[in-house]
């Protein structure tokens, strides 16, 4: 069977948990489980996955608060699961970045079809391409990126390098990138030195200084660069 991918599933009732995975993994998938919103954040964080299921009802840190931690660090696609009216408000009132959700009781085929769905929008060359880290928004179908500032969008102009340099990192914006990963991943044709970063970066830093967006591209001692530094 195809690998489609690792879904991290954070559900506290065993019994649900048991269910999900097992029609996750008939589907394909590969799954790891977490009982509580610490777990689920180390989990994220270790094994990076391509999804993740999430429950808003847990323990230790719920389901919100786990959310909002990843969107510092990440945009990996994330459905919430709930069975609460006062949930539901709050998931249809709030901007919280999450990209569906599902409500309790539920037909276990139709989350893994919600997987499935949200997992074609994001992922590169089917769906949505948009990357965004607070004001900064990334369009990989379009080529082009923006700064939101005070109520205004505007047009980042960058160089090809530039772009992919700002498209790479902003995918996980905590990640300490060394200069020959990025040189890797967004120059592989060219025959520049690993230093050749700097000056992208320098000018990405200044370019997004300019447009009024400030404390991005912070240099890591010893190592290379991160987009934001960790909160």
């Amino acid at each position: 069977m195809v690998d489609k991918g690792l879904i991290l599933l954070v559900e506290d009732e065993p019994e649900i948990a048991q269910i999900l995975d097992a029609y996750l993994v008939r589907d394909g998938f590969r799954t790891v489980r977490a009982a509580d919103g610490e777990t689920a954040l180390t989990h994220h964080s270790v094994l990076s996955p391509d999804l993740v299921l999430l429950d808003v009802r847990i323990p230790r840190l719920d389901g919100f608060e786990v959310l909002a931690r990843i969107r510092r660090e990440s945009n990996t696609p994330t459905i919430m699961v709930t069975a609460l009216a006062e949930d539901l408000d709050r998931l249809a009132g709030l901007r919280l970045g999450a990209d569906d959700y599902v409500v309790k009781p539920f037909n276990p085929q139709e989350v893994v079809a919600r997987v499935n769905a949200v997992l074609r929008r994001t992922r590169n060359g089917a769906g949505a391409t948009v990357l965004r880290f607070e004001n900064v928004e990334v369009d990989l179908d379009a080529h082009a990126a923006f700064v939101e500032n005070s109520g205004k969008r505007q047009s980042l102009p960058l160089t090809l390098s530039e772009f992919r340099i700002l498209a790479h990192m902003i995918r996980r914006p905590t990640h300490a990138f060394d200069r020959a990963d990025i040189l890797d991943a967004c120059l592989p044709d060219s025959d520049a030195l690993a230093r050749t970063v700097d000056t992208h970066v320098a000018n990405l830093r200044r370019k997004l200084e300019d447009l009024g967006a400030c404390g991005f591209f912070s240099a890591v001692r010893g190592v290379g660069y991160r987009f934001v530094e960790p909160r």
